[in-house]
């Protein structure tokens, strides 16, 4: 039986889109603070990470540090200017 213009129950129809265009912005709401958080949360623990604990007594700052992989680097920077130059030509 085909629906007629009348039979349609437009009330119902726009109640429905409504219902749906809140949930969908309530859920996009609740994703964008989600990651406003996790985004927080990560930046916090990569500035706790960076800092030393001020209890630590073994704690010395050292500049002339680097990690494992850029040790070579560090003593060509370290060199006279002289041998810096041959170090990075001999690259």
């Amino acid at each position: 039986m085909p629906l007629f213009i009348s039979q349609i129950r437009w009330r119902e129809i726009a109640t429905t889109v409504v219902v749906e265009v809140f949930i969908l912005l309530a859920l996009g709401f609740a994703v964008v603070r989600y990651v406003e958080w996790s985004s927080d949360a990560a930046v916090a623990e990569f500035m706790s990470a960076a800092k030393p604990a001020a209890s630590d007594p073994t704690f010395t700052p050292s500049r002339t540090s680097a990690p494992a992989g850029c040790q070579d680097d560090l003593k060509i920077h370290q060199a006279s200017p002289g041998a810096r130059g041959a170090a990075v030509d001999a690259f």
